[in-house]
């Protein structure tokens, strides 16, 4: 297998699997109710659409800024905010908006680049990582999230969501 199929396998694939939890994310918020979007059990938590605006600003930062260019436009403190700053269907629609330019970012990017040193987080803990480990970190950040995203629906919802293969019980 050459190098280039190699990269070629690794943009889809991330591209593809951000649409998947992207999807997921989607089945969890049709669920909840504008109160469930914003609910925390204490400050010490964040809710659902926190958590969609922190994913938003992530990506923002790491694939539009870190590798597309864009100016740096992240503000992550005001994703935590303890107080709802707009809907949670806003903060939906805002995140999805974001993942999907992500998503292009991610699959245009070529295999000679790859291996690019970047600086998407200036001010940060990561810092100077290749394209590779960026595309790599943030693929894996959104799952970590889409994750709690769904047990939080769970519990919210007292339900089971039934994203992946059904069970028998």
């Amino acid at each position: 297998m050459s190098d280039q199929t190699i990269s070629a396998t690794f943009v889809t694939y991330a591209a593809n699997r951000m649409q998947q939890l992207a999807a997921n994310i989607d089945a969890c918020c049709d669920r909840l109710s504008e109160e469930q979007m914003w609910h925390r059990s204490g400050e010490y938590e964040n809710s659902v659409a926190n958590l969609l605006l922190h994913l938003e600003g992530n990506l923002r930062q790491w694939m539009i800024h870190g590798i597309a260019g864009e100016p740096d436009v992240r503000r992550r403190d005001e994703e935590f905010t303890l107080a709802p700053t707009m809907s949670g269907a806003e903060a939906r629609a805002h995140f999805r908006t974001t993942l999907d330019e992500a998503r292009r970012v991610i699959a245009a990017v070529p295999e000679e680049r790859l291996l690019e040193i970047i600086d998407p987080q200036p001010t940060g803990t990561w810092r100077h990582t290749t394209i590779l480990e960026a595309i790599f970190k943030v693929t894996s950040h959104v799952e970590y999230h889409t994750g709690q995203i769904v047990v939080f629906t769970k519990q919210l919802t007292h339900s089971d969501l039934d994203l992946s293969m059904p069970r028998k019980r």
